[in-house]
């Protein structure tokens, strides 16, 4: 698809969309897979020599994994003259066995005989405390994040990088793809008065950077008083076109609930329902992708959707029970979202026109928590009380785009990639 037929497509699909839709003149045509070389690649293929002498802190997850699927503590374990020192395990953990929310206690790591700190949410004097017990005199960081404010995996960077920067210890990123393209930056910039461990400081919802390029944000923007010592290791062979599966690169769930990249593609829309009475499938085949509660006819929802013709997406009920979070064991009848073109599908527009279409149909209340965790995933009340007023979802967008436009100029100085 060229560029000037996605253009159009997406200008000329449902007039719901109207002028409000965010511009798009940087998409390219659809690229040919690539052999991407990844942070840790290049770490290796330089045989260590930057941790060379260093007592090394590792911060990883199931994903922190090379080409053949080997993990980077058995590689730093295995490599002469690094001596990995610690393990800090994120949400879900190290070695990846928590749900969404939890993670997993202190231990000795059996494959390395390393002891596994757990720094899920922790931040300022508690985390420097954790730190400074390890005994680390450098900090390496190598998880695979998925392209949302709201994956916590960024903001666990950003409050070691903080920590670090108090206690002088330098901080090494391993660089990643983002795995939805590095493109379209989207959906309200968080306002600081929201901040939470799903978005500590003002991006946008959907960033449209790498791990690394966000580690090179918050230290220009959010580490104070002082930076941290951060050096980012580029990757070799990506550029911001590319989906995960156009890199040559295996996928592996960076979180229980995160399966497929299909899931990834749509989660920064569907994401916010967690904000909302209505289950996201957690535990299901489709996780962020079935979607529905009691609360919602899903017959009458589907229909609304059809109605509207989102580009690149199709809807169809379904019924489905999660084994966690919200509705867990329930039968439930919802529905079921398949992306047909995700060159021309927008997940935050979906997501926005699926909440005003599933609030307009509430028979009960519609928000959990009186609306505290929907505004801490949007970044903002405004949204939410947009929904409430039942404005038309092309307003909703127009509301954030000063701030989104602010945004987008101020990350285009740590960009890594073309």
């Amino acid at each position: 698809m060229t560029i000037s037929r996605r253009a159009a497509f997406l200008c000329a699909g449902a007039g719901l969309l109207g002028s409000a839709l965010p511009a798009r003149a940087d998409t390219p045509a659809c690229p040919s897979s690539a052999h991407v070389k990844t942070g840790l690649d290049i770490l290796r293929s330089e045989n260590w020599s930057r941790l060379a002498g260093k007592k090394v802190g590792l911060v990883a997850n199931p994903s922190s994994v090379d080409t053949s699927l080997i993990h980077i503590a058995d590689l730093l374990h295995e490599a002469p003259d690094v001596r990995l020192t610690a393990i800090f395990g994120p949400e879900h953990g190290f070695r990846g066995s928590a749900e969404a929310g939890s993670s997993e206690a202190r231990t000795t790591d059996s494959r390395t005989g390393v002891t596994v700190f757990d720094i899920y949410a922790l931040s300022g004097s508690r985390l420097d405390t954790v730190l400074s017990s390890a005994g680390i005199d450098l900090l390496l960081f190598d998880i695979q994040d998925i392209g949302a404010r709201f994956y916590t995996y960024i903001w666990t960077l950003h409050d070691i990088m903080q920590s670090c920067a108090r206690l002088k210890i330098p901080v090494l990123v391993l660089d990643r793809p983002n795995p939805i393209t590095g493109l379209h930056p989207s959906g309200p910039v968080l306002s600081p008065a929201f901040s939470s461990f799903v978005g500590r400081a003002p991006i946008a919802l959907r960033h449209g950077m790498t791990i690394g390029e966000l580690a090179l944000y918050f230290n220009a923007h959010f580490i104070h008083p002082h930076k941290a010592d951060l050096t980012v290791i580029h990757m070799q062979g990506w550029t911001r076109p590319l989906f995960f599966d156009e890199t040559a690169l295996p996928w592996v769930a960076p979180s229980p609930n995160m399966p497929t990249l299909e899931t990834a593609i749509t989660y920064p829309g569907t994401c916010l329902f967690e904000g909302t009475v209505l289950s996201v499938g957690r535990g299901t085949a489709q996780p962020f992708l079935s979607l529905g509660g009691p609360e919602v006819d899903a017959t009458r929802w589907v229909q609304d959707l059809r109605a509207v013709n989102l580009p690149g997406v199709l809807f169809r009920e379904t019924w489905f029970s999660p084994t966690a979070s919200v509705d867990r064991g329930m039968k439930i009848h919802g529905i079921n979202m398949v992306v047909t073109d995700r060159s021309v599908f927008d997940p935050v527009l979906t997501g926005i026109v699926m909440l005003s279409t599933a609030r307009a149909l509430s028979t009960a209340p519609f928000w959990r928590n009186n609306g505290v965790p929907f505004d801490q995933l949007s970044g903002t009340d405004t949204v939410r009380q947009q929904l409430d007023a039942a404005l038309t979802p092309e307003k909703i967008i127009a509301s954030w785009k000063n701030d989104l436009d602010a945004f987008v100029k101020r990350r285009e100085k740590v960009l890594l990639y073309s």
